[in-house]
């Protein structure tokens, strides 16, 4: 007997922002969404105004939480959660430095990816990958044991997201694109599948990020 899915996961990264559109690190710092940005959140949020979500978590950047209400103002009222263990990885120094300033030190490609395995030693002033990699597993461990049904969304950010998404499954993929949708199907059985990655109603492209490689495909 098949195993009925009994909860999705809409993940979001928040709209393209300003340092977005300037190639400048952001993690814990912040930056407006700029005017595209928030056209294609409006788009995305029309993508979404079906899914009945039964709850929203969400990072406490301004972007995420400016992302989540454009989200949320096509729902009914949905119990909104802003956790901090939903923000970005943290870049210490490099913070609203130009991405460029990274490629001079660190190799991005290896970098990101020690990152994303918890693995990378961390920036001067910054999150260590390990630590970052606990409270993004924590913080999504915490949010299926509080919902065994449903559609719960999450807005959050680029390495956040993709975090959760390479433990379900480890396979490279590009930078998800400001505004993107992911959806997680998660078993009773304590399953995990990722159904759908990176869907771009907003048209922004992934972003041209130096640690750029394949999305992998989907298993039917």
């Amino acid at each position: 007997m098949e195993v009925q899915v009994t909860l999705t996961l809409s993940l979001v990264r928040h709209g393209q922002t300003e340092f977005n559109v300037q190639q400048r690190l952001q993690g814990w710092c912040d930056s407006p969404l700029t005017a595209p940005g928030l056209a294609g959140v409006r788009t995305t949020a029309a993508q979404l105004a079906d899914r009945p979500f039964v709850a929203a978590y969400v990072s406490p950047s301004g972007r995420a939480r400016a992302t989540a209400r454009e989200i949320l103002a096509l729902h009914p009222p949905v119990p909104v959660v802003v956790d901090p263990d939903l923000r970005e990885f943290h870049f210490g120094d490099f913070e609203e430095q130009p991405e460029s300033a990274l490629l001079e030190r660190y190799n991005p490609a290896r970098m990101y990816a020690q990152v994303l395995a918890g693995t990378f030693a961390g920036l001067p002033g910054g999150e260590a990958g390990a630590t970052f990699f606990h409270r993004v597993t924590a913080v999504f461990a915490r949010i299926e044991r509080r919902h065994d049904h449903g559609n719960v969304l999450v807005v959050s950010h680029g390495l956040t997201l993709r975090a959760y998404l390479s433990v379900i499954d480890p396979r490279p993929m590009y930078p998800l694109p400001n505004a993107s949708v992911s959806s997680v199907e998660v078993h009773a059985d304590g399953r995990h599948r990722v159904v759908a990655l990176a869907v771009d109603y907003a048209g922004h492209g992934a972003p041209a990020e130096v640690d750029s490689v394949p999305v992998p495909e989907l298993a039917s």
